[in-house]
């Protein structure tokens, strides 16, 4: 039996106001739209984080703590031109931002947090801030 498929003529346009070319267009030419991979470990007092930022500097990557909210946000520039001679045949560029955030289960001791950052792989070590007991307090 064969497969009918229903034809919008009106997707198409509308899909070139919402999606920009470059999303359309960065697989065909071998780069992609960044995005953030990530491993988070939980140790006993901390949690490790690596995260792969390839290509991007240490200055443009900023990274936040917020309680149990941790954010990544880094400024990424890709650049891919091929060239013929003294013609250029074909250049493609990527300038933006990406971002992730997450959070953990505990709260994180802000004041102990380390960050470093090497051969694209940032690295977080996140200690976890100390649980603190209720109070009773007495009714005077």
């Amino acid at each position: 039996m064969s497969n009918i498929t229903r034809f919008d003529p009106f997707d198409e346009l509308l899909r070139g106001f919402f999606i920009r070319p470059m999303d359309l267009k960065a697989g065909e030419a071998g780069m992609t739209p960044p995005s953030i991979r990530m491993d988070v470990k939980e140790q006993e007092n901390a949690y490790v984080v690596h995260a792969e930022l390839p290509g991007v500097k240490k200055e443009d990557i900023h990274v936040t703590v917020d309680g149990n909210q941790v954010s990544i946000t880094a400024e990424v520039r890709q650049e891919n031109e091929e060239k013929e001679g003294e013609r250029v045949l074909r250049a493609e560029r990527y300038f933006g931002k990406v971002s992730r955030s997450f959070q953990l289960a505990q709260d994180i001791d802000d004041t102990q947090a380390v960050a470093k950052f090497n051969d694209g792989i940032l690295e977080l070590t996140l200690p976890k801030r100390a649980v603190t007991s209720t109070k009773r307090l007495a009714i005077l």
